[in-house]
């Protein structure tokens, strides 16, 4: 192989090369200056806490702030009997175990807790009470702990998600089984403790609901459906306060599988959500669904997690309709 022979630079050639280089120094210099004065500054993170048994384990949901500006929250075990606890936290880091679980007032708390409109703290467990298969709670600010209801295998079992106030004052949720066909529930439960199923999950229009509701401006809920539907991918659905179960959209894979959230509704009235798996990657969505007109549901999906992506799919139309 022949091998050109470079030659050196002159004197006068160096010299040039070097203020060239120079002056792509103060270039990107002057760059990362101007980055680093409109780019947000490193986030401080503070550690306000440590559970250590004692005062709660686990924590798997989120907090909720209260009126009066501290934080509460509920964690899966520990506690007193190992069974999970209710706690506050102040905005400094001051965590008081509000109450510790025994397994016959609740167990397993996995979810989040919503401050009524009367200022008490409304949640679900998982398991115990009288039935072994999950309560919902209520507790006063300064923890007094009161058993509403214990579900019991017909009515629903093991909720997963938190609770929603609807506009009537009532509180509304999920169950991940149980109901008339095992396959989880929509309830209604009254401040005072009148537990109601809404409808049950039987597998066609979904099953295995593990996100809480959302209360739409038309004031029906909305949610979503682990698995289930008309390809077992899990369901977006509908439902009103009487119990009138609609299946807005089946996941089918490609568009996404296996949603494990809840919804939120945009300021254009459309919901949004995410899938843990599926897309273009199987590595999850984001998705939109469009519910206006009444007759014509769209869901779109925004974006597929892993690589880089945007998917134009599109499917059209109700899946199925089911009323209790």
């Amino acid at each position: 192989m022949l091998h050109e022979q470079v030659k050196p630079l002159t004197p006068g050639e160096t010299q040039k090369v070097m203020k060239t280089h120079l002056k792509l120094v103060i270039a990107i210099a002057s760059i990362g200056s101007a980055l680093s004065a409109t780019s947000p500054a490193v986030g401080t993170l503070t550690t306000l806490a440590s559970f250590n048994g004692s005062n709660g384990l686990y924590p798997e949901a989120g907090l909720v702030q209260g009126t009066n500006g501290d934080f509460y929250g509920t964690a899966s075990a520990g506690g007193a009997s190992g069974r999970g606890t209710v706690f506050e936290i102040t905005p400094s880091g001051t965590l008081t175990t509000l109450a510790s679980f025994d397994g016959t007032d609740g167990a397993n708390s996995r979810a989040g807790l919503v401050q009524g409109t009367n200022g008490d703290f409304y949640g679900t467990t998982f398991a115990g009470g009288a039935y072994a298969d999950g309560t919902v709670f209520e507790i006063t600010p300064p923890g007094t702990l009161t058993t509403l209801a214990s579900f019991d295998g017909t009515d629903g079992a093991n909720p997963m998600a938190g609770l929603v106030q609807g506009t009537n004052g009532d509180f509304y949720g999920t169950t991940f089984a149980g109901g008339a066909y095992a396959d989880g529930t929509v309830f209604e439960i009254t401040p005072s403790g009148t537990l109601t199923t809404l409808a049950s999950f039987d597998g066609t229009n979904g099953y295995l609901p593990a996100a809480g509701l959302v209360q739409g401006t038309n004031g029906d809920f909305y949610g979503t459906t682990s698995a289930g539907g008309a390809l077992s991918d899990g369901t977006v659905f509908e439902i009103t306060p009487s119990g009138t179960l609609t299946t807005l959209a089946s996941f089918d894979g490609t568009n996404g599988y296996l949603p494990a959230a809840g919804l939120v509704q945009g300021t254009n009235g459309d919901f949004y959500g995410t899938t843990s798996a599926g897309g273009t990657s199987n590595r999850g969505t984001v998705f939109e669904i469009q519910t206006v007109p009444e007759s014509d549901f769209e869901l779109g999906i925004l974006a597929t997690s892993g690589i880089l992506g945007v998917a134009a799919l599109r499917s059209r139309g109700r899946t199925g309709a089911h009323s209790r």
